[in-house]
């Protein structure tokens, strides 16, 4: 492992269609999950989801944009002076106003080692190249 990586967002491999750059992979981060997500303006289909089976906390980091994080059902703003951290059970999902958001997302198990999901490695096939 080395000591260290720099790598820009944009030169990263991406999933899910280009919108979530794999920047755990591609800096050789094994503690904790780590992606950055460029969501599109005007978006409002973002798949609600929860962690419950892998009991993964969440805590979301605006770079850039503006939008609104859906938490349990209540909407919150979120721009680059918000963080949010969102718990395994809770349900989630975002939502982008007429600008594109950028939010680092963050992830682990408490008390667990991490282990990064086959489809955060370098390489994985695009869920979205299979749908």
């Amino acid at each position: 492992m080395a000591g260290h990586a720099v790598k820009r967002i944009d030169e990263m491999e991406a999933t899910w269609g280009g919108a979530f750059k794999l920047a755990r992979a591609e800096l050789g981060v094994e503690a904790f999950g780590l992606q950055v997500m460029d969501l599109p303006p005007n978006l409002d289909q973002f798949p609600e989801h929860d962690h419950v089976e892998s009991g993964q906390q969440e805590v979301y980091v605006v770079m850039s944009g503006s939008g609104e994080i859906e938490i349990d059902g209540e909407r919150h703003p979120i721009d680059p002076e918000t963080i949010a951290m969102v718990g395994p059970e809770a349900k989630r999902t975002f939502f982008t106003g007429s600008e594109p958001l950028r939010i680092l997302a963050i992830g682990g198990t408490p008390g667990k080692a991490y282990e990064a999901p086959d489809s955060s490695q370098l390489g994985a096939p695009d869920p979205l190249a299979q749908a």
